[in-house]
């Protein structure tokens, strides 16, 4: 089985409720995912009821845990103690904030230190790529029928693997003279595009990375400034002469549409959307825009005037070789809605407006 099989067939065991194990040099983890698990599994998986939970360092400082750092990385992993009264239920509600507020804590609860430390952060990164919380019961001694390294996850979202699958002549709204470029890795369940606006003119072509949003590219959600930004951005590409607008599927900053509803519903609670994402357990922002940059080199295009307010962007870009030429911004009026959002962006994650 390649790399991609055991990968994708994890993906589908954690949605799934199964149980699968990875293998890290220094260590392996039996890892059952709480989300999907129930009772039952629980009781096959660790019969004897002393696997310890597996949670994320940004959830694990939002329960208050002891032994844990406050300056940890937000998707560090931090393995919780296994007491006598921590069941499914409970486990539960340590992994999903959305009982935060309904579940009495009983507590406390004790970080103990991680032998298999690169198989334990692998197994976040697989529930951010599988769209599910990163939370497990974790044993080293148990058992799963599917064992993967933390590589095989690795190569799940390696955008060396990027290659063009097809492309069309396709006139959109606001850009007549376009045409759309599909890309797909073996491993990726979603397809990148790009439009190509307008035609080479000898200049750096004005770009725009716009990650999926499905909740404000289609269904005009007013609680964040996406759909506006992607009109406005073909727009722009048009009335610059030529240019490319890259479309990322990255719902959520890369958590998956599912866990950014959950992110949506901590917001209406009072949090923003930076303290919502790390209180779900993942970072604050998990996009990687090195697969932005592997488009741009097919396409032939190492260097590019960037249509953004995201300095990061611009750093990822320029690290995996695409020369940025100008940062133009991409400024929008706000609306009673997203103005928190925005304000956010600009005081907490360096967006320069």
């Amino acid at each position: 089985m390649t790399d991609a099989h055991r990968t994708a067939n994890a993906i589908d065991a954690l949605r799934r409720g199964w149980p699968i194990a990875i293998a890290g040099p220094d260590g392996t983890l039996a890892l059952l995912p709480i989300e999907t698990a129930d009772p039952e599994r629980l009781a096959a998986f660790d019969p004897a009821g002393t696997a310890p939970v597996l949670l994320s360092a940004g959830r694990a400082a939002t329960l208050k845990l002891a032994n844990q750092r406050d300056a940890a990385a937000p998707d560090s992993p931090v393995l919780v103690e296994r007491a006598p009264w921590l069941d499914f239920a409970t486990a539960t509600a340590l992994a999903d904030p959305q009982f935060d507020l309904q579940t009495p804590m009983k507590g406390p609860f004790r970080a103990i230190p991680i032998e298999a430390g690169a198989a334990a952060a692998a197994a976040l990164r697989l529930a951010r790529v599988g769209g599910v919380l990163p939370a497990f019961f974790a044993s080293s001694g148990g058992h799963a029928d599917l064992i993967l390294t933390p590589g095989d996850i690795d190569a799940h979202e390696d955008a060396a693997r990027l290659t063009i699958a097809t492309r069309a002549r396709l006139p959109v709204f606001g850009a007549e003279n376009t045409e759309i470029v599909a890309f797909r890795t073996p491993e990726m369940p979603g397809e990148h595009v790009a439009l190509l606006i307008g035609a080479p003119n000898g200049r750096p072509p004005l770009v725009r990375l716009h990650s999926e949003c499905l909740t404000g590219d289609v269904l005009g959600s007013l609680k964040c400034d996406c759909g506006p930004q992607l009109h406005a951005a073909v727009e722009a590409i048009e009335a610059s002469g030529w240019g490319i607008l890259l479309y990322l599927r990255q719902e959520g900053r890369g958590i998956g549409l599912i866990n950014k509803l959950r992110a949506y519903a901590l917001q209406d609670q009072g949090f923003d959307t930076v303290d919502a994402n790390t209180r779900l357990g993942f970072a604050v922002d998990s996009r990687n825009f090195a697969v932005a940059a592997r488009m741009l080199e097919l396409l032939g295009q190492r260097s590019v005037r960037l249509l953004t307010n995201n300095p990061e962007k611009v750093a990822q870009l320029e690290r995996a070789g695409i020369q940025v030429v100008e940062r133009v911004p991409h400024v929008l009026p706000s609306n009673p809605y997203n103005e928190r959002y925005l304000a956010t962006k600009r005081d907490r994650t360096g967006h320069q407006f």
